[in-house]
């Protein structure tokens, strides 16, 4: 499994766990306890961390596609392309991405006065707060929109890019036993990719009239706490290889 595939999901893994971390540890607070206030400093706390986490998800994705699109695109070179620099230098750069708009999207939101103290929400979810601001919050929603196109469209419309390659090569495959094993190493992730880009696109991607407490809250369930839930029956239980060397583990 020391290929640049399974190093790529080394590495979604630890981007999920962690995204959970930062949501699920409140949630089950406020339904075991029944505690359900926050501090200022812990709401900015949760916020960058769920973007950090979440903008680095994104970009991984992205690059997860990038590898997929060299290794069957460009099968003769892909072991020179993906070589172990380039894949620390993809993982290094999703990382630096998800701080920088963390950090400063958390920094310019809290710096701005708040008029309310009740988010209704089940965490400090940047829609929600946005109702907590005094005055205009016209210039926060466009800092929300400019962010979700650089975090959410950027990374996607690249992934759809490699994915059209792919597809258009595939078909060019004379065999069909070749064909069916090159579309079985893009499935899983390609479920992932829409499961995660669908909701969290549906979230951010609209306009501020069409936002709906009960649905906001759904889709934040679905990319924040399902799709990380999800993600390891997705690549490790369709997933041969995975499969074979955890049946060598338990012999």
């Amino acid at each position: 499994l020391h290929t640049p595939m399974y190093f790529f999901l080394t590495q979604l893994s630890c981007l999920d766990i962690c995204y959970l971390s930062v949501i699920i540890p409140t949630i089950l607070e406020n339904l075991m306890v029944g505690t359900v206030s926050i501090s200022k400093t812990r709401c900015a706390m949760q916020m960058f961390f769920f973007l950090f986490f979440g903008v680095a998800e994104c970009f991984l994705l992205a690059a997860m596609s990038l590898d997929r699109y060299f290794a069957i695109c460009y099968p003769l070179h892909y072991t020179i392309i993906m070589n172990s620099r380039v894949c620390r230098s993809l993982v290094a750069g999703t990382y630096i991405c998800g701080t920088a708009v963390g950090l400063v999207h958390t920094l310019i939101t809290f710096s701005s006065p708040l008029c309310g103290s009740a988010i209704n929400h089940f965490f400090c979810e940047i829609q929600p707060f946005l109702d907590l601001l005094c005055g205009n919050t016209f210039p926060s929603e466009i800092q929300v929109i400019v962010v979700a196109v650089f975090a959410i469209l950027s990374p996607f419309l690249l992934i759809i890019y490699s994915y059209i390659r792919i597809i258009s090569t595939i078909l060019q495959m004379a065999s069909a036993e070749s064909q069916q094993k090159a579309f079985s190493t893009c499935s899983s992730h390609l479920l992932v990719v829409t499961l995660f880009y669908g909701t969290a696109g549906s979230m951010y991607l609209r306009p501020k009239y069409s936002y709906c407490a009960s649905v906001d809250k759904f889709l934040s369930l679905s990319y924040s706490v399902v799709t990380p839930l999800l993600n390891p029956v997705i690549y490790s239980l369709r997933n041969k290889e995975v499969k074979g060397a955890l049946r060598k583990k338990w012999r």
